[in-house]
């Protein structure tokens, strides 16, 4: 994980490592011209990604409360509001469209890690 990614807060910054380690992972799925149906590593890499989310998220809002973050309600909101997009996945149309889902997917998280991390979290470790 690039050093501008980091907070300043070890335990959210490893979390942060492992989400963009997920991503890795389905770039790489991508990429694997030898995988042809990649149906079921994609919805792993989802579900993966849902329980990790779900965790770092807990973890991300007690360690805010611990300080009194101002901002807490509306990282929750944010937090919400990306298991949603997780859970909102169409597994049939991510079957038909396995690489178009996978961009899709790739773009989502790229967007939303970087939107988030230098938006907000960046803020927790000031």
């Amino acid at each position: 994980m690039k050093e501008e990614y980091k907070i300043g807060v070890e335990s959210i910054d490893e979390q942060h490592k492992k989400l963009f380690e997920l991503a890795d992972k389905a770039y790489m799925l991508l990429k694997d011209a030898f995988s042809l149906d990649k149906y079921d590593k994609i919805v792993e890499i989802v579900e993966e990604l849902k329980e990790y989310t779900i965790f770092h998220f807990k973890s991300e809002e007690e360690y805010m409360e611990s300080i009194n973050y101002k901002r807490l309600f509306t990282q929750k909101i944010e937090h919400e509001k990306f298991i949603k997009s997780l859970d909102d996945i169409d597994l049939r149309h991510l079957d038909q469209n396995q690489d178009d889902s996978l961009v899709k997917m790739l773009n989502f998280l790229n967007e939303w890690l970087t939107e988030h991390i230098l938006g907000n979290d960046k803020l927790i470790g000031q």
